[in-house]
């Protein structure tokens, strides 16, 4: 039988409590190990799941910006439309002609006989309109200065209309002898009217009315929210 003196005894038992005490440590470390593990996890899928919440969010947010920014582009296109014949210039006028033909037979003394000379009085009254395609406007806005600069085509006549069934035709002069085809009115209507617009552009017409398309411009952007518009014509 195996004896063991008093210091042999107290070193067992002390060994004894250090293997435990060891052994406690370690357990008691594995689950401080595993608890951070379990943390670690989680704290990466929270971060996972709030970088993906924020990433979806933002790709949202700019794409309802994109989506409200083309929308409200659109709808200003749209409006500029609508605009454009408030926008047009419109010139009304009335104007009188002296038509004549005459048929004149060569006579010996009497080079300038006319035997069936025609006059005609054309009264006849139309309107002018120039404007620009609101269609073809373009916008640029500038974030830093906060500029909205505004390319429109410059103005050009769209109408030069004469009204037909108002038109009178009086005879001033004429016999049985006399030939006037109806053909030739038309043709006096559509020389007289050219020189006409010819003239009013002359005199600045489609000048107003880029002025006037520009008044409308800056009226309908101002009323949107911008204060600091810029028109160019192009």
């Amino acid at each position: 039988m195996q004896t063991f003196n008093y210091f042999q005894i107290h070193s067992l038992r002390w060994h004894n409590e250090n293997e435990w005490d060891i052994s406690k440590l370690k357990c008691k470390g594995n689950f401080i190990m595993k608890k951070l593990k379990v943390t670690l996890v989680s704290m990466l899928s929270i971060w996972f799941v709030l970088t993906a919440a924020f990433l979806i969010f933002n790709k949202t947010e700019i794409f309802a910006i994109q989506t409200n920014k083309s929308s409200e582009a659109a709808l200003t296109q749209e409006k500029l439309v609508e605009l454009s014949e408030l926008a047009t210039l419109k010139y009304e006028y009335s104007n009188v002609i002296i038509s004549r033909t005459d048929r004149s037979i060569p006579m010996p003394g009497f080079p300038d006989f006319n035997f069936a000379e025609a006059i005609k009085l054309i009264e006849y009254s139309g309107y002018l309109k120039a404007g620009t395609d609101f269609s073809k406007v373009q916008q640029t806005y500038d974030e830093i200065s906060k500029r909205l600069l505004v390319k429109v085509p410059k103005s050009y006549i769209l109408d030069n209309v004469v009204e037909t069934e108002k038109t009178k035709v009086e005879d001033v002069k004429g016999n049985i002898f006399s030939d006037y085809p109806p053909q030739i009115i038309f043709d006096e209507i559509n020389a007289h009217k050219k020189q006409l617009e010819e003239e009013k552009i002359s005199q600045g017409f489609l000048e107003e009315a880029d002025k006037r398309a520009e008044l409308l411009l800056h009226s309908h952007f101002s009323s949107i929210g911008y204060d600091d518009v810029v028109i160019e014509f192009y």
